[in-house]
């Protein structure tokens, strides 16, 4: 019941009291006055009492209630006066009007009539959040701004964010280490040179780890297992992981190229996502041909640091013949196989698709290549012409709409070129199709196609062309190859090494003179590689537009107006590399729908993926391009320029 109610409640009961004795006392008087009388005056008195009672109640209740005001009041006073929050009040001009003595304490001087970028250079420009944080004084603070009331309040957060910050650094981070090729490198080795070499390599991680405070065991003769914290994650970030050349220079002096990659996993408190992280972060590491570490998070964002070796060509062709049987199985319990390269192909996206063709043919099922015919290399241009003239041959190219009618849930996909979803000729088919085969060269990017049943990727080979001939030789039923298609296959080699002049094995040696021996003709393929007169003046014009930026960076930007092939601005991009003192050559044109085209190169002694991945490309350690949208050249060169001066400062992230 309310308080007001109880009292009037009160009031009316002690009112009906006194009537009921008024009566009773009267009737009293009635009986014998002497007795009435006697009840009058007691009841007189008992009504005086009563209410010098309630005058006595009234008066220290109202005493009650002014204490507790001022009370109040004084307790507000110093809160706004004493408690550690600032307050701060400013005007529509951003200047300030009121501050309490927390503020004032904190600058030691007066402030008011300043403007509020006094408090902070960044505050004004954070006025349009509800709640941020700035820096004072070297003191962290967290700002809850009451906007209609232009009303500031400071908390200082600085014990907080150095709890939190110890919380982050001690977070434990989980390493995988392994020996890139060691079995490889150390086959038909002598035992002592082995132990020798194993035990120089593992002195000079023991050293690191203890140098760095890292819990180091190995798990087997090529692997070892690391445990540290972020903290001295981000020490060894800043030491951008100079273990990874000491480890290559005590290996070398051996004559032995033997290297390292880590896979790290980190910013997550569970041990055993942790350890999935690593093991995740390890194959990447790995299919971008090792010598590297790949940091990877939650988050999904990926750091790598290294990679400046090439990846060392493996020696045996067990895995080649391990996975051209397999493939074989897949084909075999499928009712069809439909190959697929990237967007605008190149020789060998469509080479080695006549080559994945031969292998399904060889086991008996029909077999069809992916072609947009709107979506065409300047390149490949004469290759198709002379398949066209292949009847049979050519029947077995269809569009991308075609291949989503012709696919079933038996259908096997065959990726060829590519790894990357985003790149694919028709990503649909991707999603329509569930058994899905991954064959390339390319050093592995962060994005992937995560569904494939099945991945074949070797950074050390030539060209995709390279591991589809290997595969053939190993087909148990030998695929009969033609001119036309064995010299497709050469032609794909040849263009993705420069003829033989780079990232050239002895099994990309093996495999020309297999497709030699099954007929391909190299003036054949010289008539295919043939150019315009006007491309060839055209490419030299762009060379000529070329400088040297940060000490053997030679860039070549195109002319405004005028836009270049893909074709034209990657070999503007290998003849600037061959000039003298270049150790690395970028091409930034425009191309025929808008986009900024950039072909990048080296000699190895940069790792250009590295800078094309930062920008949205990819590619190998040598060869790698990008392509950017809604962006003019301008900003693509000063964009171009920041990746490279961040490549020489340190961290490699994608």
């Amino acid at each position: 019941m309310p308080n007001y109610l109880l009292k009037r409640w009160h009031g009316y009961h002690v009112l009906a009291l006194l009537f009921i004795s008024v009566v009773f006392i009267g009737i009293l008087t009635y009986i014998q006055w002497q007795i009435g009388l006697l009840g009058f005056l007691c009841l007189a008195f008992v009504t005086y009492l009563m209410s010098q009672a309630k005058k006595e109640f009234e008066e220290g209740l109202s005493d009650y209630v002014s204490t507790l005001t001022y009370r109040v009041n004084k307790a507000g006073e110093e809160a706004v006066t004493s408690l550690p929050i600032g307050i701060l009040l400013y005007n529509e001009n951003h200047q300030i009007q009121w501050v309490n003595p927390f503020v004032t304490n904190l600058f030691e001087k007066d402030c008011i009539g300043e403007s509020i970028n006094l408090i902070s250079e960044t505050l004004q420009d954070q006025l349009e959040d509800d709640q941020f944080h700035i820096t004072i004084e070297e003191k962290e603070f967290r700002v809850i701004h009451q906007k209609n009331e232009r009303l500031l309040y400071f908390f200082n957060v600085t014990e907080e964010q150095e709890i939190k910050d110890l919380f982050e650094r001690g977070k434990t981070v989980i390493g995988l280490i392994f020996l890139d090729n060691y079995d490889e490198v150390t086959q038909g080795m002598d035992d002592q040179l082995r132990s020798k070499l194993l035990t120089q390599v593992s002195d000079a991680l023991n050293r690191w780890s203890k140098q760095h405070d890292i819990l180091m065991r190995r798990t087997a003769s090529d692997r070892f297992i690391a445990i540290f914290n972020e903290e001295t994650l981000r020490n060894l970030e800043e030491d951008r992981f100079t273990i990874l050349d000491e480890v290559r220079e005590v290996t070398s002096k051996e004559r032995v190229a033997l290297t390292l990659s880590f896979g790290i996993g980190s910013g997550i408190s569970t041990l055993r996502e942790l350890g999935t992280l690593a093991q995740s972060s390890l194959d990447l590491a790995l299919g971008r041909g090792g010598d590297q570490v790949a940091i990877k998070q939650t988050n999904g964002k990926v750091r790598f640091y290294g990679g400046k070796s090439n990846a060392i060509e493996k020696r045996t062709r067990v895995r080649a013949r391990v996975i051209s049987h397999a493939i074989r199985d897949f084909i075999s319990e499928s009712d069809k196989v439909i190959v697929m390269g990237h967007r605008n192909p190149d020789m060998d996206s469509i080479g080695s698709a006549i080559g994945m063709l031969k292998i399904a043919e060889a086991n008996g099922k029909t077999g069809y290549i992916v072609l947009d015919p709107n979506d065409m290399n300047q390149s490949v241009y004469k290759l198709l012409e002379e398949i066209k003239n292949h009847n049979e041959l050519w029947a077995q190219f269809i569009t991308p709409e075609e291949a989503l009618e012709e696919s079933t849930n038996d259908t096997l996909l065959v990726v060829v070129d590519t790894h990357k979803p985003s790149l694919v000729a028709e990503p649909s088919l991707l999603k329509s199709i569930e058994r899905i085969i991954v064959i390339d060269h390319h050093r592995r990017g962060e994005e992937f196609i995560k569904e494939a049943v099945l991945v074949y990727m070797e950074p050390y080979a030539s060209s995709t062309a390279e591991l589809i001939t290997e595969m053939l030789e190993y087909q148990p039923i030998h695929p009969k190859l033609d001119v036309l298609e064995s010299t497709a296959l050469l032609s794909g080699i040849i263009v993705d090494t420069k003829s033989f002049a780079i990232r050239t094995g002895s099994r990309t040696f093996d495999a020309a003179s297999y497709l030699k021996s099954k007929g391909a003709d190299t003036t054949l393929v010289q008539k295919l590689m043939k150019e315009d007169l006007n491309q060839y003046v055209k490419r030299a014009k762009l060379v000529e537009r070329a400088y040297i930026y940060s000490g053997g960076m030679a860039i070549a930007r195109g002319e405004e107006n005028e836009t270049y092939g893909q074709l034209l601005i990657a070999q503007a991009a290998d003849t600037l590399l061959t000039m003298n003192n270049v150790i690395a050559s970028f091409v930034i044109s425009k191309l025929a729908d808008g986009r900024i085209s950039i072909s990048a190169r080296s000699l190895g002694e940069m790792n250009v993926q590295v800078i094309m991945e930062n920008m949205g490309g990819g590619g190998h350690l040598t060869n790698a391009a990008t392509q950017l949208e809604d962006m003019e050249l301008d900003e693509a060169e000063d964009l171009l320029k920041d990746k490279i001066d961040d490549y020489f400062k340190g961290g490699q992230s994608s």
